[in-house]
């Protein structure tokens, strides 16, 4: 079968795909209640390593941390983020940020990867800003979390409703992946999923 045309392609690829990641910082880290906080860490890490592992550029986003008001990503995620400029921000909507939204602009893709703490407002409302401008937006479901089970599950329907589409971490890397004849990144695919403890590590 002939290779799908990535301009054209429903599915989530490595060629025409950017990841957003907002404020995964140790205040908004400890206020999440929608799922288990330490959980949520691994599971954002693991979502950076999928994504480095197929060179998808990341853009990051932080609030406050010029004023001094937040400190800056935590470590854990800081360390898989080697190279990647950090866009400080004092708007709750990253996408009224000018300087995320043109990074965001600047690598010509058009399809949008999404985390972001809280679900329910820095998820939720670049979300709808890049749906209205045509971007294709999938926010990462188990790497996400909001202020209240149901505050991040409505978040996530709102988004959903508008166009937004829902996936997993699982999904995320089998989707990037597609074929096991695509070899060099059968390792970083199998490590992820360990990693994520998808698939058994048998050590």
């Amino acid at each position: 079968m002939a290779k799908r045309d990535y301009k054209n392609d429903e599915l989530l690829n490595p060629e025409d795909t950017v990841f957003l990641v907002i404020d995964y910082q140790p205040t908004q880290i400890n206020s999440i209640n929608s799922m288990d906080r330490q959980k949520l860490i691994d599971n954002i890490v693991v979502t950076q390593k999928i994504i480095n592992t197929y060179k998808i550029p990341t853009i990051l986003s932080t609030v406050n941390v010029g004023t001094g008001r937040n400190k800056d990503t935590i470590p854990q995620l800081k360390a898989e983020l080697e190279g990647v400029k950090s866009y400080d921000r004092t708007s709750i909507n990253a996408w009224e940020d000018q300087e995320v939204y043109d990074a965001i602009k600047a690598t010509g893709k058009h399809k949008i990867i999404i985390a972001a703490l809280w679900t329910e407002a820095c998820l939720t409302f670049p979300t709808l800003d890049a749906l209205r401008e045509g971007y294709e937006v999938f926010p990462i479901v188990d790497a996400v979390g909001g202020t209240s089970k149901i505050a991040h599950e409505t978040a996530i329907q709102r988004v959903a409703n508008a166009g937004a589409q829902p996936i997993s971490i699982a999904q995320l890397a089998c989707e990037l992946q597609r074929d096991w004849n695509r070899g060099e990144t059968v390792p970083g695919f199998i490590e992820d999923l360990m990693d994520a403890g998808i698939f058994l590590r048998l050590e």
